[in-house]
């Protein structure tokens, strides 16, 4: 298990872009496939993207598609998600989490527990 931080999370008006890290206190996950995960207040955590280990398969949910995506660079240790067109229903606390593949993190199945996520509020 290796403890993971969030960053990047701000303010922004319907349109703009963020991008978010994510980053390993200690240890490396270069060999997980990696997600992407967010919960708006009173919903459900939801599943937003994923990438395999290597960065060659992602996965995106259809809210996101075309407006997110999902990269990672294993010699840094780092994944990010770059967000675009931003829309007030993505506000969230956002989270990454590491998973045995791109399709059990698609179906909410990670690995370890949850960090203390990035929120992003879009404002209208």
């Amino acid at each position: 298990q290796v403890p993971l931080v969030e960053s990047g999370g701000g303010l922004v008006q319907a349109g703009g872009s963020l991008r978010l890290s994510c980053a390993a206190s200690r240890g490396t996950f270069s060999s997980y496939p990696m997600g992407w995960f967010r919960q708006a207040p009173g919903k459900e955590r939801e599943f937003v993207a994923a990438i395999s280990w290597d960065g060659v398969s992602t996965d995106y949910a259809n809210s996101v598609k075309g407006r997110f995506t999902i990269s990672r660079e294993n010699a840094k240790n780092s994944l990010a998600l770059q967000m675009n067109s931003l829309k007030p229903e993505d506000t969230a606390v956002y989270y990454c989490a590491a998973g045995e593949s791109v399709w059990s993190l698609s179906t909410m199945r990670v690995l370890g527990s949850w960090g203390q996520g990035t929120q992003v509020t879009v404002s209208s």
